[in-house]
C-alpha cells in the first residue's frame, strides 16, 4: 500500500518579521523530521536554489526574510500531512510570537 510516488507541493510566504532565523529554522526541520517524506524547500523571492528541509545548514542557506515566498515540496507516503503541519507552521510565523526581551540571557 506504500505510494512513494505520493508528491504535495505549496507555496508559502514567510510572515513573521525577523524571517527564518535559527529558532524558526530548527522548529521546521523538528516538525519536517517527525515525516518519512522527503522535505524539499525553495526560496522563490531568492536564489531559487532547492535544500532539505530536514538539514538545518541548509535551510539556513535560504536566506529567507519576511515575504520570502517558499516552496515546499514533500514526497512520500506522508507527504500530505508533512505539508499540511509545514505550512501551517510557516503561516503561525512559526509560532515566534515571542519577542527578543522575554528573559533570555
Amino acid at each position: 500500500m506504500s505510494d512513494a510516488s505520493s508528491s504535495v507541493s505549496c507555496e508559502i510566504a514567510v510572515p513573521n518579521a525577523q524571517g527564518m532565523h535559527a529558532r524558526p529554522v530548527m522548529r521546521f526541520v523538528d516538525v519536517a523530521s517527525t515525516f518519512s517524506a522527503s522535505v524539499n524547500v525553495t526560496n522563490l523571492s531568492g536564489r531559487n536554489e532547492r535544500v532539505d528541509g530536514k538539514s538545518a545548514m541548509e535551510m539556513m542557506l535560504l536566506e529567507a526574510v519576511q515575504g520570502s515566498v517558499l516552496r515546499i515540496e514533500a514526497n512520500g507516503d506522508d507527504a500530505k500531512p508533512a505539508i499540511e503541519a509545514l505550512s501551517s507552521l510557516v503561516e503561525s510565523g512559526f509560532s515566534d510570537g515571542l519577542s527578543a526581551n522575554t528573559g533570555d540571557p
